[in-house]
């Protein structure tokens, strides 16, 4: 019920800034663009069901189409685990990751930024029979819209191990 509540306020939050967006043109992705994505997301993998995540990631452009940083999550997991059908889980996956802005290439939307890249890092996973850590490669894609010049929101989907199969929130541009 919490995340349907939060992805409702999120989705007012961008209904809100779209009705009040000012006139003035909006650039898409550049060089020198520091993009801050902070959200919610949710999902499963391996044999974990159905999850729980927060975090962000960082990322600033090192070429007209190329940005590269950072992200963190903190992921939760119910479900069943082997030996015990009421387990937790917990994973922390800490990654480098790039994305190429490929939007700029066709589309005339000067607010909307879309993006893909590889995800690679490392994951601390743990419950209460099992901690250690794990490899965190994988690709993830998505679509920034800005309905200000410095704030926008997005939606992010991801493939891989260790990584949150879809993500949305708030981003910013400075």
């Amino acid at each position: 019920m919490k995340m349907k509540n939060i992805l409702s306020t999120l989705f007012v939050i961008a209904i809100l800034g779209i009705s009040s967006q000012s006139a003035s043109a909006q650039e898409q992705f550049q060089k020198g663009d520091k993009l801050l994505n902070v959200g919610i997301g949710g999902g499963g993998y391996g044999f974990y069901g159905g999850g729980f995540a927060v975090g962000g990631s960082f990322e600033v452009g090192v070429h007209e189409f190329i940005s590269v940083g950072g992200q963190a999550d903190i992921n939760f997991y119910d479900g069943s685990y082997g030996f015990s059908p009421n387990s937790s889980y917990v994973s922390v996956p800490i990654a480098a990751r790039g994305s190429y802005h490929y939007g700029k290439h066709f589309l005339t939307i000067d607010a909307l930024d879309l993006y893909a890249g590889p995800v690679l890092g490392f994951s601390i996973d743990g419950n209460e029979y099992y901690s250690g850590t794990s490899i965190v490669i994988g690709v993830q894609a998505g679509a920034r819209y800005y309905f200000k010049p410095a704030m926008g929101v997005f939606a992010e989907f991801s493939g891989g191990t260790n990584v949150i199969p879809a993500k949305v929130g708030l981003s910013f541009k400075f």
